[in-house]
């Protein structure tokens, strides 16, 4: 009996939440459960946090630069968060997507219901917090905001979370690694949905 090849095609994954829900975390933990999964490395205006490394975890650029960038057409999404712009470079999610690989987006909500908008087959994950008080926490515990910006992503989480019934799926992350099981699972299954299979 000849042997069944099934092509699968690749897509878009975008991943929001409200800050401090771990998602750059839990984005970091589906990587290395996939061998074909990209991230997209958004572009903001943001100053580094941290540790935090240009072209890694961002690319940091002025705020004209930036400006620039968008005037030209160059971002599959973009958005103003807390005062700082951040876009996802279209170029790069093209090319990954006509290789073959799919790639995942972690994105604000605004930047999350453009791409839903744009290409209505992308998959939407909402990584949902415990609950408000946790949220308070990690970001307190980040150390690396100052007590009015974590004022203000505080009063933006409650914005952010009434979005949640647009995505596809809602994961809380009330444990690290449970929460980027089920969001590799999600992924996984939504590669063998039959839409995305040609043999």
């Amino acid at each position: 009996m000849p042997s069944i090849s099934v092509a699968r095609r690749s897509f878009l994954v975008v991943v929001s939440g409200p800050s401090g829900a771990g998602k750059s975390t839990v984005v970091d933990r589906v990587l290395k459960r996939s061998s074909r999964l990209v991230a997209s490395v958004s572009i903001t205006t943001r100053p580094p946090r941290g540790e935090e490394r240009d072209g890694v975890d961002y690319f940091f650029v002025a705020r004209d630069e930036f400006e620039r960038r968008r005037d030209a057409g160059a971002f599959l999404e973009w958005a103003e968060v807390h005062g700082n712009l951040y876009g996802t470079p279209a170029a790069f999610v093209s090319r990954t997507l006509d290789e073959g690989m799919s790639v995942i987006l972690e994105i604000d909500v605004q930047g999350g219901m453009l791409v839903r908008d744009r290409h209505p087959e992308a998959v939407l994950i909402f990584i949902m917090p415990p609950g408000l008080e946790a949220l308070r926490e990690r970001l307190r515990g980040r150390a690396t905001d100052e007590d009015e910006i974590i004022r203000r992503r505080l009063e933006g989480a409650a914005r952010e979370l009434s979005f949640y019934g647009r995505y596809d799926y809602i994961v809380v992350n009330d444990d690290i690694e449970r929460c980027a099981d089920d969001c590799a699972a999600i992924i996984r299954a939504e590669g063998l949905r039959r839409e995305r299979a040609s043999l």
